[in-house]
């Protein structure tokens, strides 16, 4: 890519980092880095109805956390400032003005209840809804009985009748549009504020922008703001637009849908590893080469190019995710994976919120004993949650294990050896192991399952000399003699 790079993500700040916008960042930022480019990050809050005030910090919390850094924005400023359009309306009055000049603006004075009963209209017949242009020709002498009439005027902008706008998309190749379809657009509200169309216009070219990459659902403004480049005089830039993201189901992702964790500040609030959610959601509409699913970011960062970016939607598989987050919480530093999990056994009553060092220590050993197992930090919870019972319940085949007829033989064994023993470490239980093997002949399955449904409720779970060493002697042999009784 020989020409100079500029990208950037434009989110409303209405709220956290969907998964979606998430996306949609992260593939900007692939390509201004492995292209040597900026990566811009802006945010379009003129719809104020929608604004949260939080919601700018929500958006660039969300990006650090992913490990997404930016060359420009609200708290980096940069040369082709203001980042919010709010503060960068000033600039587009000129525009305005010289669109209003060349006739390509006009001002109507429809209202909202005209406008609904002539969609209205047009759907009864069959129509694609589209405004009629009524007010396209209106005299100086008409205009000024409107105004009389209190009515406040917004811009619309005069779209060229028999044309066709036609671009190449950069991830779904040759587009067209009928302008025949579309109608007049407002480009600017009574109050004086652009319209997302005009305004995202203007700053993509302001700020020298040379690729826009987003969400399919952007697709349909294309045309409109192509006919705003040209009516300037400027190029516009190359455009990519994202398929859609899918719920298992197939089915386009709602954000009422519980199947997905929506919001990154969610992830890293459950304990996934912000470089396996990267990794995961580079993965959604892009493909590499080969066969390989996990690769480091500055993998990612040479790899990724929108020739690779599917056309077709990418279904979303928390499976998948979580498959990949556990393939990371293997591999990494058993003191991140403390880091992650500890809170959470803490938050859940499980753990004091001020720990000792001999507790820390004994956390630290149980969080390692599940890391292998955990797909994300809170489950610890849920795996650990035999450690803080007072009480086992065992049901189907656990239960069918400690009534098989030698058990009673192999518990009472283990709990002499434990008992008879000053050493308790998770050396010294596999030794005692290796006795019970020699005293009663059973070995293999018969001799382990017994002593682990008895110890944990449970047929299957890591290493049990480790599992009995966290448990402690004294409820090792509480559980041992509950089972025996």
């Amino acid at each position: 890519m020989s020409a100079k790079v500029r990208v950037r993500y434009a989110p409303s700040p209405t709220g956290h980092l969907h998964i979606g916008g998430a996306r949609t960042a992260w593939f900007n930022y692939l390509l201004a880095r492995g292209n040597d480019g900026k990566f811009i990050v802006r945010f379009e809050d003129t719809d104020q109805t929608r604004h949260i005030e939080s919601g700018i910090g929500n958006q660039l919390d969300g990006l650090k956390w992913l490990g997404i850094d930016w060359d420009e924005s609200v708290d980096v400023g940069g040369d082709y400032g203001p980042y919010r359009q709010m503060e960068r309306i000033p600039l587009y009055k000129p525009y305005i003005e010289q669109l209003k000049q060349k006739g390509v603006l006009y001002s109507c004075y429809c209202s909202e209840k005209e406008l609904e009963e002539e969609r209205a209209a047009q759907e009864a017949r069959g129509e694609m809804p589209r405004y009629s242009g009524k007010c396209r020709n209106l005299t100086a002498e008409q205009e000024e009985a409107l105004r009389a009439e209190g009515r406040e005027p917004v811009l619309r902008f005069r779209v060229p009748e028999n044309e066709v706008i036609r671009f190449t998309d950069q991830v779904r190749g040759d587009m067209e549009f009928d302008t025949n379809g579309i109608g007049d657009f407002i480009v600017v509200r009574p109050d004086g504020i652009p319209m997302y169309n005009f305004a995202v216009t203007l700053d993509d070219h302001l700020m020298e922008i040379s690729h826009v990459i987003r969400g399919e659902e952007h697709l349909s403004n294309t045309p409109r703001q192509i006919m705003i480049y040209n009516a300037l005089g400027w190029e516009a830039p190359k455009f990519a637009h994202l398929s859609l993201i899918l719920n298992t189901d197939r089915k386009k992702m709602s954000k009422r849908d519980e199947s997905i964790v929506q919001f990154i500040e969610q992830y890293r609030d459950l304990g996934y590893l912000p470089e396996a959610v990267t990794n995961f959601i580079t993965l959604l509409g892009w493909s590499p080469g080969g066969e390989e699913e996990i690769f480091s970011k500055q993998e990612l960062i040479e790899q990724f190019s929108l020739d690779r970016v599917a056309k077709s939607p990418a279904v979303f598989d928390m499976d998948k995710l979580n498959w990949m987050n556990n393939h990371y919480f293997k591999k990494a530093e058993l003191e991140d994976i403390v880091n992650l999990a500890l809170p959470h056994l803490q938050r859940a009553g499980k753990l004091p919120e001020e720990l000792d060092e001999e507790t820390r220590k004994w956390a630290v050993m149980l969080i390692g004993l599940y890391q292998e197992q955990m797909r994300y930090a809170a489950e610890i919870v849920e795996l650990a949650d035999l450690f803080f019972k007072d009480e086992l319940e065992f049901a189907g085949e656990a239960k069918a294990i400690i009534e098989e007829e030698h058990v009673p033989v192999v518990l009472q064994s283990f709990l002499q050896h434990i008992e008879n023993n000053e050493e308790f470490t998770a050396d010294g239980i596999k030794g005692f192991l290796k006795q019970v093997q020699k005293d009663t002949g059973h070995k293999g399955k018969a001799l382990f399952m017994p002593i682990r449904v008895a110890l944990t409720g449970q047929t299957h779970g890591p290493d049990l000399n480790v599992t009995a060493y966290l448990l402690g002697k004294e409820k090792v042999v509480q559980r041992i003699k509950k089972v025996l009784s």
